[in-house]
């Protein structure tokens, strides 16, 4: 079993080093076949891992040290339970069907073995951030999915708007790891290794431990490591402040939309916060932290989807909102809530990415909603798939979002922690705005009025591919349903989007984490709804009489309402609440704030050291001042060298009373 853990992660790194490095020799079709005969090797594998896990088989150890430093080892191992071993199958199978998405979405952009390289490479490095036993595996994992994920969002680099985003991105996540990084740095100055086994069995030890951060001021060590660590979190998971690179990167091709942002780098960060559960549940202050950060992300992200039109900004500020509801889960210490969401997200989300896709291929890489409309009846597949995936985001009763949703709501409700109370309530009025966002893309995408016309395309590629693609299709006609290879997937994801909430019983209430997950004994909410749970039909009858399910009615009937019955109100109301409408726009303004706080704080300092540092003190002082000091000490010198004998002795004179002077001195 244990050379199937290698073939997890090694599978889609072989398949990327084939596509990038011989892609240009074996052409389109093999870099597509073997980068998918290896994810589907790795999928398999994933799953029989998974198998052999839920029989009580788990495995901890090295596979290879990397290096000895001062007693502390630096090893390359694998912790494979119950909860790497469930990661590893939601990650290997959105991959798979991402990959198999990918042949026709990218079927004519000139970089698409390059393109199927990077994403077989990012499934390998999210595979060695779940798979790690380790902080310094677990750093190198992190690290690779921010460098892949940079490489990705600015797939089409002849565009300013794709490489603002990249690099948007990678800077925002710099900010939050640079707080992970000290918060490994304290593990291993206060627990003396960094192996998860042996950092957990110290704990205890730890959160005895003080530390004076600023004079005077004594800090619990377990809370600030913690919450370093949630700050590492806060970049890769996109919670507030730190979300503003997200919705940006939506810049790069759809596939990599639902990779980055469904199942895999985006979920990084929850994953991290319940492998650290034996932590986190030390620090009542962490926890408090972070279920604050979680539900105004939650909230206030999805209030700013209401008004966008770009089809995939908003999914994206949806994605958002859905990873504050798992963040609020980790706050609540609900960390199985949180991982069940995850997963039932996952899917859900993956497929409004794709489908998403799959209206923007039919549309000519038109992407604002207001240029859409009644495509219900040109591509069924997508429909009917992506209103699977919109009831299932709206927590519908019967698929999966409704159950891991709920959950998380009422682990909330019965929650202990600090700024629950808050939480409770961003979560409860989410449900309407999430509901509302999300048939609002239902409905003015696909009822309604046909608001699309043949030959208007959006650059959506790059250099020649972008024209000779509107070319094409600027005499298409009317839209399609897209090819085989881009429905299939989609039908595939739908089906864990219907049925995998019905799972909750064994997973949330059954001890189906084990040992993976660690809670407080004063943290027992999941336990109370345990004995409050009456199966799944059970929960399906008692959500009928809860605020939750006649909050998401209501936002679906809004909808309804204001994109299908009064067309004529959104505009209304956007002029009524003109401010309101203008805030939400902007995204509150964070971009703005960064941009002149940060971005031009960062150019007035460089331009500062320049002036002050290279151009008056190096240059003015240091090189062209001592050159003016040596030519104005030879200036002088050069007064004596005349040529006349009589200047000569005078200074001769001169040089002996010197010398007589400084003798009689001493």
């Amino acid at each position: 079993m244990q050379t199937l853990y290698l073939v997890v992660p090694l599978a889609p790194l072989l398949g990327a080093l084939a596509a990038g490095l011989l892609g240009p020799l074996i052409g389109r079709r093999a870099a597509h076949s073997v980068t998918i005969a290896l994810m589907v090797i790795s999928f398999g594998a994933a799953l029989a891992i998974f198998g052999d896990v839920l029989e009580g088989n788990e495995f901890n150890g090295p596979v290879y040290n990397w290096l000895v430093s001062d007693g502390v080892r630096f090893d390359i191992g694998f912790l494979i339970d119950r909860l790497s071993a469930t990661m590893m199958v939601v990650v290997t199978f959105v991959s798979l069907a991402v990959h198999v998405y990918t042949i026709g979405y990218m079927a004519d952009d000139p970089g698409y073995q390059r393109f199927f390289s990077y994403i077989s490479l990012f499934t390998f490095s999210m595979l060695i951030l779940v798979m790690a036993n380790n902080f310094v595996q677990l750093f190198f994992g992190w690290e690779a999915v921010g460098l892949v994920s940079y490489l990705l969002i600015g797939f089409w680099y002849t565009r300013p708007s794709a490489i603002y985003a990249n690099l948007k991105a990678f800077l925002v996540n710099r900010v939050g790891d640079f707080g992970f990084l000290l918060g490994i740095a304290l593990v291993l100055l206060y627990a003396g290794s960094l192996d998860y086994a042996t950092v957990f069995s110290a704990a205890e030890r730890v959160a005895t431990m003080n530390i004076e951060i600023f004079g005077g001021y004594a800090w619990n060590v377990m809370s600030v490591i913690c919450i370093l660590l949630f700050i590492g979190a806060m970049g890769k998971s996109a919670q507030f402040p730190l979300h503003v690179w997200l919705p940006d990167s939506m810049e790069g091709p759809t596939p990599i939309s639902a990779l980055i942002h469904a199942a895999t780098m985006v979920t990084a960060g929850i994953f991290m916060v319940a492998r650290m559960s034996p932590l986190f549940e030390l620090s009542e202050s962490a926890l408090a932290f972070v279920i604050v950060i979680g539900a105004i992300t939650a909230l206030f992200m999805a209030l700013v989807a209401i008004v966008q039109n770009d089809i995939k900004r908003v999914v994206a500020y949806s994605t958002l909102s859905q990873l504050g509801y798992m963040t609020v889960a980790l706050g609540a210490s609900a960390y199985s809530a949180a991982i069940f969401h995850l997963a039932t997200h996952a899917f859900f989300k993956a497929v409004l990415f794709l489908g998403a896709g799959s209206v923007i291929i039919a549309l000519h890489h038109e992407q604002d909603m207001r240029r859409m409309g009644g495509l219900r009846r040109y591509m069924p597949i997508t429909y009917w798939t992506m209103l699977i995936a919109a009831l299932a985001s709206a927590g519908v009763p019967g698929l999966s979002g409704f159950f891991s949703k709920d959950a998380i709501i009422e682990a909330t409700k019965l929650s202990t922690t600090p700024g629950a109370g808050f939480a409770y309530f961003s979560l409860t009025a989410c449900v309407f705005v999430t509901a509302l966002y999300t048939f609002r893309l239902v409905f003015m995408t696909f009822h309604g009025t046909e608001r699309f016309h043949a030959g208007h395309a959006r650059e959506d590629h790059a250099g020649a591919h972008a024209g000779h693609a509107d070319e094409h299709h600027a005499h298409a006609g009317a839209p399609h349903e897209s090819p085989a290879v881009v429905t299939w997937p989609l039908i595939a994801l739908s089906i864990p989007a219907v049925c995998l909430g019905w799972l909750i019983g064994p997973v949330l209430f059954g001890d189906f984490f084990g040992n993976s997950i660690v809670i407080a004994q004063e943290h027992q909410g999941l336990v109370k709804m345990g004995q409050e749970f009456h199966g799944v039909f059970g929960m399906m009858w008692h959500a009928v009489f809860t605020a939750p399910f006649w909050l998401s009615v209501a936002g679906i009937v809004t909808a309804w309402y204001l994109y299908i019955k009064r067309t004529d109100l959104p505009a209304s109301i956007a002029t009524r609440f003109a401010l309101i409408y203008r805030i939400l726009d902007k995204k509150y303004g964070f971009d703005e704030f960064n941009e002149w706080l940060f971005a031009r704080g960062a150019r007035g300092l460089g331009r500062g050291l320049w002036q002050l540092g290279d151009v008056r003190l190096i240059d003015g002082l240091m090189v062209n001042g001592s050159a003016r000091l040596v030519g104005w000490f030879a200036g002088v010198i050069r007064q004596f060298q005349s040529g006349f004998i009589y200047h000569y002795a005078f200074t001769m004179i001169i040089g002996v009373l010197l010398l007589v002077t400084l003798l009689f001195m001493q």
